[in-house]
């Protein structure tokens, strides 16, 4: 058991014979330090109580404490200020616990009153508890599944005291939003690689070029040479669509990249700027956070995991810069594409320096959806030329 001894000042004059008491009435104690006017010792609790009971005229102060005493004579002191601490953690933590704002993205304002309503029901609203990651998740497939005609997608993100929720509304297929007759034409020029056609007839076979506007499912149907009826034609046609695109690269181009490090730090947030102690990293992104916060009060704490990063310094020249403005040009082309949509060829055209920096002209073949439809319904089935 670790035991508790006191440093104590003793002041007054002749303080040698207050020394020889303490040692006749066998009260042991360690000198420190010795002065003409003073000493100090160093004795333990049993020790520290016999030297209270003697009547004395000297000054006796403990001026210093070691083991539990030490620590419980801190807790004494500052109680009020750690239990300050403790309560405004305990308020931190219910009020985080908390959600004061429901927050609807969509431009659609009756699309945000449907999500709204079907939030309530689940008791998702403001002043009221957080719900778990994997509680919110059956939410929005019960939402989705009863809105299915109308949303595609959902999605809950929380800010602090703040659910953010972000809405994909179901996209109506253009051929139903034209609802009629109609044909499925080319919506830029291609050449045709696939065709899936549901109804109507086809006028158009792989590897065909076709211009903006040409007819590639009929909404026509024959019956031998003679137009008999108008439908509405379906299906997808996808087409190898050409793109060129410009880059610009820097003669010494710098990035950032992340390395194979990672670490935890402490994380204070006050007024929404964090400070994270002890990162280690000159530079580094959070990756995953485990803060305790609220949107009411400017300071929050918590453990955040941090990925280093390292800048990344490269000179590039006519003859080694073909793969990176591939890549970037790559990048830019796909976030213009649909998810359906592919790169299927590429090929660096020109290169050329001009002063800092080095021109690319990059070349994409890319498998496109260039499905559109045109409507048919105020135009007359053609007349059988035929003489009866």
């Amino acid at each position: 058991m670790i035991k508790d001894y006191y440093k104590l000042r003793i002041k007054g004059k002749d303080f040698k014979r207050f020394i020889n008491t303490l040692i006749r009435f066998k009260i042991y104690f360690d000198y420190s330090n010795i002065k003409d006017d003073e000493c100090i010792i160093i004795v333990d609790k049993d020790n520290l109580d016999k030297i209270n009971s003697l009547k004395t005229s000297y000054e006796i102060d403990i001026i210093n404490t070691y083991g539990l005493v030490k620590y419980k004579r801190l807790l004494k002191k500052y109680s009020f200020f750690l239990m300050s601490i403790f309560i405004t953690f305990l308020l931190l933590s219910f009020l985080s616990s908390l959600i004061f704002k429901v927050e609807v993205i969509h431009s659609n304002k009756e699309i945000r009153e449907i999500v709204k309503r079907d939030l309530e029901e689940y008791n998702i609203r403001p002043y009221r508890f957080k719900k778990s990651f994997k509680k919110r998740e059956e939410i929005l497939d019960k939402i989705l599944d009863k809105e299915k005609e109308r949303l595609e997608w959902l999605e809950i993100k929380v800010s602090g005291t703040t659910y953010i929720v972000n809405v994909e509304e179901r996209k109506k297929n253009k051929s139903e939003v034209l609802g009629d007759e109609q044909d499925v034409v080319a919506a830029k020029d291609a050449m045709i690689l696939r065709i899936e056609a549901e109804h109507g007839e086809i006028q158009k076979k792989k590897y065909d070029y076709v211009k903006k506007g040409d007819v590639i499912i009929s909404g026509f149907i024959k019956n031998k040479e003679d137009v008999v009826s108008k439908v509405r034609a379906e299906g997808r046609v996808f087409g190898e669509v050409w793109y060129k695109v410009s880059v610009d690269i820097p003669k010494i181009y710098k990035e950032k990249m992340y390395t194979n490090k990672e670490r935890n730090a402490l994380q204070i947030k006050l007024f929404n700027k964090d400070y994270n102690l002890f990162s280690g990293y000159k530079d580094y992104e959070s990756i995953e956070k485990y803060v305790l916060h609220n949107n009411i009060f400017p300071i929050s704490f918590g453990i955040v995991k941090l990925k280093e990063k390292r800048e990344s310094i490269k000179k590039y020249n006519i003859n080694n810069v073909s793969d990176k403005a591939i890549s970037i040009g790559e990048d830019r082309l796909l976030k213009r594409l649909g998810h359906d949509d592919t790169v299927i060829a590429k090929k660096v055209l020109k290169r050329c320096e001009k002063k800092s920096k080095i021109l690319v002209e990059v070349f994409f073949k890319v498998s496109e959806d260039i499905t559109d439809y045109v409507s048919i319904k105020n135009k007359e089935i053609p007349k059988n030329d035929k003489e009866e």
